[in-house]
């Protein structure tokens, strides 16, 4: 009985320990955007401004276009997700409901896959896009958004499609319905859940990207916001503290908002994938 409290009480300290190693950065991220200049050089920093400002918000829109980066980020991440899912589910489908030695190296693969790091694959992809003529664009970063967004997608929508009963797909079969009839009408409604969780993970996965972004795009009107939040350092390395925290404090809330939406989704489709039929 004592090991298990002690276990317990070793678990909630570890969860608390890992919540405010995430939570503390974000705080301290709100607490420098709304600094006056003064307190941001103050050698004895507090958590709270003594005297809040907007001025940082309004500096940072005067110096960097985030309006116009947020929009190219909005598009980039919305296109990737919507192919994504598109060409998600229809595999995951098969995956999931043909278990023959190739789905399960396909499976298998997409696991793999998840390890490879992102230098591994952008010269590759950017000698693709070269030939496509889609390099500095935002196409073009759709297109590598959807590659890496992909394998994740599809691991999660197969979790989906196999707590799905294969009865109801066999019941229409019964009545006449075709496979594609039987994945538009039956099936796809189900997993609709599960199509919702995995496009929004895939739109916040786009929004938060900054790597491929840095190397495909090089003029300043197709940049994401991620990159463009890299202009408020100077060329020594120098950080424009201030500014640089309010324009990251506006690019972080929109995927913590849809993060905060589909965190449940995302677990029940983690889970789902752990059920047998």
């Amino acid at each position: 009985m004592r090991t298990s409290t002690a276990g317990r009480v070793g678990q909630y300290a570890a969860l608390l320990a890992y919540l405010l190693f995430l939570v503390l950065p974000f705080l301290w991220l709100i607490s420098t955007a709304f600094k006056p200049p003064r307190e941001l050089g103050s050698l004895h920093p507090t958590w709270i401004p003594k005297d809040p400002t907007l001025a940082n918000f309004r500096q940072a829109f005067d110096e960097q276009p985030l309006l116009h980066a947020a929009l190219n980020s909005l598009i980039a991440a919305l296109g990737a997700a919507l192919i994504a899912v598109l060409l998600a589910t229809p595999m995951a489908y098969v995956m999931a409901r043909h278990r023959t030695r190739l789905a399960r190296a396909a499976t298998g693969w997409v696991v793999v896959s998840q390890a490879f790091p992102l230098v591994l694959v952008i010269i590759p992809l950017f000698l693709v896009l070269k030939n496509l003529r889609l390099i500095n664009s935002v196409p073009g970063l759709i297109m590598v958004y959807v590659v890496w967004a992909l394998p994740f997608a599809l691991w999660m929508l197969v979790g989906y499609v196999r707590a799905v009963p294969p009865e109801l797909e066999e019941a229409a079969a019964v009545d006449g319905a075709g496979r594609v009839r039987t994945l538009v009408s039956v099936t796809a409604p189900l997993l609709a859940p599960g199509i919702v969780a995995t496009a929004l993970f895939a739109f916040v996965t786009a929004w938060n990207e900054f790597f491929f972004a840095l190397v495909l795009l090089k003029t300043p009107e197709k940049q994401t916001l991620p990159v463009v939040l890299t202009h408020f350092i100077g060329a020594e390395g120098v950080a424009d503290l201030g500014p640089l925290a309010a324009a990251a404090f506006l690019a972080t809330l929109p995927s913590l908002v849809v993060f905060a939406v589909i965190q449940r989704r995302i677990t029940g489709g983690m889970l789902a994938g752990a059920v047998k039929s």
